[in-house]
């Protein structure tokens, strides 16, 4: 068995499970950037919700944002598996998949759906099996599929809910809807439940005052703008005009989920980290929460 170990516990989000699970709570009970309330299941019979933007920063910076998102993807039922789809911050250059073992958090380990990612292997030419792509130097220790785990742990109850990490390190439009009808085949294929997360952050530039920091704001609402009208190549486009490190994965979980009739996106939470610490002097990123629906 592989198991895949945590890279930034203790950094990103805490090493401690007692920790952990205080911060995840917080993030889930503030009503002020958080949804005001911890996750649970209506246990409902279909599902609407097909798919969410969650960010990928520290906790105490996005974790309340991420809340937003797996609150929503939970509520109307647990899945069985959860996408994660994970941008390349490092260079990888390629679409790849780990297609089996586990990945270690602090709530427990969670296994890889070896039989979606055989599913989606067998249906694109694109997604390649790569293990170093996750694992390793350099490329292991990225860390925006990682902070995604957590809260799927969180959100799972008791249920063992599996997930398949893809990192997609290119932002060509065509080759990105390819790959989307590919691993939307797949699922279509598939007799369990699945959900699609795109692991991004918004614009990251620094602000010192609120005009700049207005200015900013726009930017990334232009992208919002674009995802919850459903517009794919609007984004990726948007998107690759400023520093939204997902802009791939954003559109690439657009495409998934109108390829399984989703029809309308919305907007669940948006704030800056200036925001978010009070603080406008610097270095400043923006955080997104939203969803597609059917």
């Amino acid at each position: 068995m592989v198991i895949r170990k945590a890279a930034v516990a203790g950094t990103f989000y805490p090493r401690y499970k007692p920790d952990l699970i205080n911060i995840l709570k917080e993030s889930f009970i503030n009503d002020e950037y958080g949804p005001g309330e911890e996750p649970k299941t209506l246990d409902q019979e279909k599902r609407t919700i097909v798919g969410g933007v969650s960010p990928h920063a520290g906790y105490v910076y996005s974790g309340c944002c991420a809340a937003f998102t797996f609150l929503n993807l939970f509520k109307e039922r647990i899945p069985d598996t959860v996408i994660v789809l994970g941008t390349d911050h490092i260079g990888y250059g390629k679409v790849a998949l780990m297609d089996e073992g586990e990945w270690e958090t602090p709530l427990g380990n969670i296994s890889i759906d070896g039989e979606l990612s055989k599913k989606i292997l067998e249906n694109s030419d694109i997604i390649k099996n790569d293990e170093s792509a996750f694992m390793g130097h350099p490329f292991g220790r990225e860390h925006n599929i990682e902070v995604q785990l957590p809260f799927i742990k969180y959100c799972s109850q008791e249920k063992n809910v599996k997930f398949i990490p893809i990192k997609i390190a290119i932002k060509d439009f065509n080759t990105l809807s390819e790959l989307s009808s590919d691993i939307a085949k797949a699922i279509n294929l598939y007799d369990k439940e699945v959900v699609i997360v795109a692991s991004s952050d918004m614009t990251h530039k620094e602000v010192y005052d609120t005009k700049q920091l207005e200015k900013f704001k726009e930017r990334d609402q232009q992208v919002i703008d674009a995802f919850v009208n459903l517009n794919p190549e609007k984004t990726l486009e948007t998107a690759s005009r400023t520093t939204v490190c997902g802009a791939q994965t954003i559109t690439s979980l657009m495409m998934i989920c109108k390829n399984l009739n989703a029809s309308k996106g919305k907007l669940l939470q948006y704030y800056t980290s200036s925001e978010r610490t009070g603080n406008i002097s610097g270095y400043c990123v923006g955080y997104f929460s939203g969803v597609l629906m059917k």
